[in-house]
């Protein structure tokens, strides 16, 4: 058994925190659904928002999930690096699992598709 860390990245249109939630949500949802696993066989969720997200913590959507009460997560404010993407909710979910590196599936979803173009074409459809 490995320990495999899932990228995935979201954009929100605004700094609200029905959008914040929503979005965070539909991304754990499709982070899921790629790549098959439980909550039991995670080890933690750290997630990170640009310094324009603070309507809320992102961290709330996945706390109210069915399941998902014992998950450690931790919320941090992404590094401000000048020109990059706003508004962006970033997730690193670390799991137990047999799978190989390869078949990690990473999910970038709106606007977050352009950080990592070169993987967006590999995994999401």
């Amino acid at each position: 058994m490995y320990v495999r860390g899932i990228r995935g990245a979201t954009t929100v249109e605004r700094n609200d925190e029905h959008e914040i939630l929503t979005a965070t949500g539909e991304l754990l949802h499709q982070i899921v659904q790629t790549n098959d696993f439980r909550p039991e066989d995670i080890c933690s969720v750290f997630i990170t928002v640009t310094g324009d997200i603070t309507a809320t913590f992102p961290a709330r959507a996945i706390r109210t999930m069915v399941g998902w009460e014992l998950v450690p997560l931790m919320c941090s404010l992404e590094v401000p690096v000048e020109n990059s993407l706003p508004r962006c909710i970033r997730l690193m979910v670390q799991i137990n699992t047999t799978k190989g590196q390869a078949e990690i599936n990473h999910v970038y979803l709106k606007e977050a598709q352009a950080l990592r173009p070169d993987i967006v074409k590999l995994t999401n459809p």
